[in-house]
């Protein structure tokens, strides 16, 4: 079934810059009015709504930190407000501190809790605030959850960032296999991004990386955002984890 994307109503959490500023424009190309969710930085997302609206739609900021359930449940009510329904949720937010990833005494135990504040159980706050929306809707909705290679592999920012991912895909599976059928709910996963939060890898690790990936570069930016268009477009995608990553996992698995 054609799922269109002209006059959806689209939340994108994190979406003020990096991968999220690039999917909410993707949104917007499409004819999708774009909530753009920012924590601290509400000047750069303006600036992104300010491309989005270039494209004839709808667009505005809204500020909220995904570590809280409160701020979570606000969010969806004020998208629903502001753009007058909710089809499609991207839940891009994430949260690390990047360490060594073999240290088991490099984070605190409140770096772990806010690992899993953000890195699962938001997902459960935002789920649950938009399940009435999305049931009421004759379309149902689409949850796309951004994940990471580091959920799939023993690798990535820190020890606490790529448990709390692998955790969130189980959760990814077990919510699309109880909300169906009005709610389709996938997940993507990056590889290498060079956004501000890649870059926070040292030269070496970034370079290695290319090298090591199958196709010999980074994922790029525009690659990884439409992949999130096309699982919204998809009437009969759920419950996947779909890998973005330029071959670096493949590579990773045909080590001797």
């Amino acid at each position: 079934m054609t799922y269109s994307l002209k006059g959806r109503r689209v939340l994108v959490t994190a979406g003020s810059r990096g991968l999220g500023a690039v999917i909410c424009e993707r949104f917007g190309e499409k004819g999708a009015h774009v909530m753009v969710n920012y924590v601290a930085n509400e000047s750069k997302a303006q600036e992104v709504v300010t491309k989005v609206k270039a494209h004839g739609v709808e667009s505005f900021v809204v500020q909220g930190d995904a570590s809280s359930e409160a701020d979570n449940i606000r969010i969806v009510r004020e998208t629903v407000e502001k753009l007058g329904g909710l089809d499609i949720i991207v839940a891009n937010a994430g949260w690390t501190r990047f360490s060594a990833f073999g240290d088991l005494n490099a984070l605190l135990i409140d770096d772990w809790n806010k690992c899993w504040a953000v890195n699962v159980l938001s997902h459960v706050h935002l789920l649950r605030a938009a399940q009435p929306n999305f049931a009421a809707n004759p379309d149902g909705g689409s949850y796309i959850i951004t994940s990471s290679i580091a959920g799939t592999t023993q690798s990535g920012s820190s020890l606490p960032y790529s448990v709390t991912k692998a955790a969130g895909i189980q959760l990814m599976k077990c919510l699309a296999s109880t909300q169906g059928p009005k709610i389709r709910i996938n997940a993507v996963l990056p590889g290498q991004l060079l956004t501000d939060w890649g870059m926070q890898f040292d030269e070496a690790t970034i370079e290695a990386e290319k090298k090591e990936a199958t196709l010999k570069h980074e994922t790029y930016l525009d690659d990884c955002a439409n992949v999130y268009i096309s699982i919204a477009e998809n009437t009969s995608l759920t419950g996947q984890a779909i890998t973005v990553d330029s071959g670096l996992t493949l590579a990773w698995s045909s080590r001797s």
